[in-house]
């Protein structure tokens, strides 16, 4: 058990900031500092502006978040058939 419970929030991504952090406008109309979570680095989750995002905060400091889930949206989807490179 954590030390402390983290506080899980949606929102969305406003703007793309320097350094892996973005700018989140929460469903309550809150803005706060979030940057990707590990996973999401390691396995290449791209976001973008406009993105649904899952943000974890703690309750000692609500201007800054980790993003730990990027909602689906649909439509999109991977980017496309891929090639299958040089072949004889």
């Amino acid at each position: 058990m954590a030390k402390e419970e983290l506080l899980t929030v949606e929102g969305e991504i406003e703007e793309v900031l320097p350094d892996g952090r973005f700018r989140v406008l929460l469903d309550n109309n809150h803005r706060l500092i979030a940057y990707t979570a590990g996973k999401m680095r390691r396995f290449r989750i791209r976001t973008v502006a406009g993105d649904r995002v899952h943000v974890e905060m703690t309750p000692y400091d609500l201007s800054k978040g980790r993003i730990v889930y990027r909602e689906k949206t649909p439509g999109q989807g991977p980017g496309g058939p891929r090639g299958r490179g040089f072949r004889r």
